[in-house]
């Protein structure tokens, strides 16, 4: 087993950041300015499985969006936490309210607003299409880019870590 599967068996909580990771960093006005966004499905579908699995799962965006509200709750996500500047006293706040701690958390990001956050947590995971300052400080680096599977793929790896994946996928046959 490698390195970070040994840290996602420790995991309870999956946190992501909002722009750059379930989408792929684009903000999108329609013609009377409202911000549009585009989520990948497969992505929601991880949440889901993962939430069915006893999970915590939860948004931490610097910025507000009303379809990122609706998408969240659509999928049941646990805790969305929108216009949080800075990070970190808003992650604070979650992990004691959700009865977890830095080493049970897997992170998602991309961009130097997360880094504080990203420097504390047990899983700290990039997409390919973050900053530097962030992959270098990432236990791992998805394959896939934000917006296009990148946080299935995060699913995918934790529930192998922690020996649930095949169960699941049985489930569905």
């Amino acid at each position: 087993m490698g390195k970070i599967e040994k840290r996602l068996e420790k995991i309870k909580l999956l946190l992501l950041d909002v722009d750059g990771v379930l989408t792929n960093g684009e903000i999108v006005y329609d013609h009377q300015g409202k911000e549009i966004k585009v989520f990948n499905v497969r992505d929601g579908f991880g949440i889901v499985m993962l939430r069915k699995q006893g999970l915590k799962t939860a948004v931490l965006t610097a910025r507000f969006c009303e379809a990122v509200k609706a998408r969240m709750e659509d999928l049941g996500v646990d805790r969305i936490i929108q216009d949080a500047q800075p990070k970190l006293a808003e992650y604070d706040k979650l992990i004691k309210e959700l009865g977890v701690n830095d080493e049970q958390v897997c992170f998602v990001a991309d961009d130097l607003t997360d880094m504080a956050v990203f420097k504390r947590v047990g899983a700290a995971i990039a997409v390919p299409n973050a900053v530097g300052e962030i992959k270098s400080l990432a236990h791992h680096v998805t394959q896939n880019e934000g917006g296009k599977g990148a946080v299935r793929e995060v699913v995918e790896l934790i529930l192998k870590a922690q020996g649930r994946w095949d169960d699941l996928v049985q489930s569905f046959s």
